[in-house]
């Protein structure tokens, strides 16, 4: 499956965005689907994951109540809303799937086999 990142950008304190994956060349529905970030320096972490299964999704601790994962298997596409940001939020994200995880809520990048390039988010103080 070819995942395609969109929706960063700049924003301010305490705004909003919604990021979109779309997936082609196979439905995501049967994948298990993630996002991740990448601050410059930093490692990838995970940011928020849905199984394929459905059900809700889980999230990191830092974005747990300010960020809202879902997905849309008729439009074959993922989101994930970012309110309240922080400048900590500052990042490249990116979205991931997986066909087969190796457990039931997978957070760690090597979990995952298919990327998106990566859609860059930048917040302001």
């Amino acid at each position: 499956v070819r995942l395609v990142d969109s929706g960063g950008g700049l924003v301010q304190a305490g705004g909003s965005l919604r990021l979109s994956c779309a997936a082609s060349g196979r439905t995501c529905s049967s994948y298990t689907m993630g996002w991740f970030r990448q601050a410059p320096g930093k490692e990838r972490e995970f940011v928020a994951g849905i199984s394929w299964s459905g059900g809700s999704p889980y999230y990191a601790d830092s974005v747990k109540g300010r960020f809202n994962m879902s997905r849309d298997n008729a439009k074959n596409t993922v989101y994930l809303q970012m309110n309240s940001l922080k400048p900590d939020d500052t990042a490249v994200y990116y979205c991931a799937g997986v066909l087969v995880p190796a457990s039931d809520w997978p957070a760690e990048p090597a979990e995952y086999d298919n990327w998106g390039q990566g859609t860059p988010v930048t917040v302001s103080s």
